[in-house]
């Protein structure tokens, strides 16, 4: 029990506030399945030295990149020889681009070898062949997350291991030395018992905020608690959020909780983090009290010190989390982003719902205790079951939402769907529109 956190009452106001979006066509792909649009691709797209790239997957299982300048409509798409299980939605691309311009890609992973090559020079969407970044435990490689530390190196997480029973792995590419070095090994240990399903970020500052509920088994029913630690040195050293030092790894018996979650909450994993201008953490995601059936859109923050939670939805409908595999779920898993500062802080909330005809929505505070919420809508259009993905890059140096998407459909427990190649879309929004 954590005497010090606070439950938050809040209200939502469902209303078509119109927004000023921008769709830009790049191609077709798969949507048999939601692989191109599971929340955890780091990242889908991307910008650097004026360029922005994306990536995704066709029906014949082919990473397909593409390429614009900043300022253009107008996309350079390739076919590349690179290929993916399209039958498994957990096999997702992932991009970064370093200091100098280098794009990276994983991809393909799902409890097996590495899959990482990096372009022959800046700016090119020609790759070297596969290659290791560090040669050490790549055998077992899931949820391949890239992010980019402010001088321009890169971090790159994973799981070594299965569902249930991982561990965390921390790399940190060093752009002076073009070469990927083990940081940690075991960052988070799940101790041959659970494991830890994290969402993580990069301040300004270079703080590698994280935070991740535990996983007793491979049934997503198991998942429980939100705890939470932070890096200042590129993820050397970790602390817990009053400043008090980790010993490596960190395990259940060590970890600070930040919300108490019991196991069969439908609690979902692998959502989404930030911070504010302030660094001070945000974290996203849905599950469900003990009086109630229906989850709920949750918001868990820090004010003076403290872990707070609000319910930001209001939703009527009641589902439930278990088994395994992909599931075929009526919400997406949310993707948090914070804009403003002061009185003007806004929180935004992305996702979709079937309640609200399955469209990219958004859900905005009206008020600074972020006690009372707006949802709007940003496509007229049903996105199936789309999660929301964006170019973490231009948010955080422009304030330029451009998000990923593409209408998709999931089976349950991984089963595709009979549905044909839909457009690849990216949607721009202005930090402008979310304050109006």
């Amino acid at each position: 029990m954590l005497p010090y956190l606070l439950l938050i009452i809040s209200y939502v106001i469902i209303q078509p506030i119109a927004v000023q979006a921008q769709l830009s066509c790049v191609g077709t792909g798969w949507a048999g399945n939601s692989i191109n649009a599971v929340i955890f691709r780091k990242n889908s797209v991307v910008i650097a030295n004026g360029i922005q790239y994306t990536a995704w997957y066709d029906s014949s299982g082919t990473v397909l990149l593409a390429k614009r300048p900043f300022d253009s409509e107008n996309w350079e798409s390739i076919r590349t020889p690179l290929k993916g299980n399209i039958f498994d939605a957990h096999c997702s691309i992932s991009i970064m681009i370093d200091g100098e311009g280098y794009l990276h890609i994983v991809w393909n992973q799902h409890d097996n070898s590495l899959h990482y090559c990096r372009s022959l020079s800046p700016d090119s969407l020609i790759f070297s062949n596969e290659i290791p970044m560090t040669g050490m435990q790549e055998n077992s490689v899931s949820y391949p997350e890239f992010y980019k530390l402010p001088g321009g190196d890169l971090i790159f997480m994973y799981r070594d291991g299965s569902s249930g029973n991982g561990s965390l792995i921390l790399n940190r590419y060093y752009v002076s030395a073009r070469q990927w070095q083990r940081i940690q090994t075991n960052l988070i240990d799940g101790e041959d018992e659970r494991n830890a399903y994290w969402q993580a970020c990069v301040d300004n500052e270079g703080t590698i905020h994280l935070s991740w509920v535990w996983r007793e088994t491979w049934d997503v029913s198991t998942n429980h608690d939100l705890c939470y630690a932070k890096s200042a040195d590129g993820g050397n050293t970790w602390q817990k959020s009053n400043g008090d030092s980790y010993s490596l790894p960190i395990t259940a018996a060590t970890a600070e909780i930040i919300y108490n979650i019991p196991q069969k909450s439908e609690l979902i994993n692998q959502t989404s983090m930030t911070v504010d201008s302030r660094e001070r953490p945000y974290i996203a995601g849905y599950w469900r009290l003990n009086n109630s059936e229906i989850p709920q859109y949750r918001l868990v923050f820090q004010r003076n010190s403290k872990w707070r939670m609000v319910q930001i939805s209001q939703k009527r409908i009641p589902f439930s989390l278990s088994g395994g595999g992909t599931k075929n779920i009526p919400v997406s898993r949310p993707q948090v982003l914070v804009t403003g500062k002061n009185n003007s802080l806004k929180v935004l909330i992305l996702f979709r719902d079937e309640e609200l005809g399955n469209r990219v929505s958004c859900f905005i505070n009206s008020n600074n205790a972020l006690t009372s919420w707006e949802a709007i809508h940003l496509t007229d259009f049903s996105v199936g079951n789309w999660e929301p993905t964006y170019d973490t890059e231009s948010w955080m140096n422009d304030r330029e939402l451009y998000l990923f998407i593409q209408h998709v459909a999931q089976g349950d427990a991984e089963k595709t769907v009979d549905l044909p190649s839909q457009p690849v879309y990216i949607l721009h929004v202005s930090e402008e529109e979310f304050q109006k």
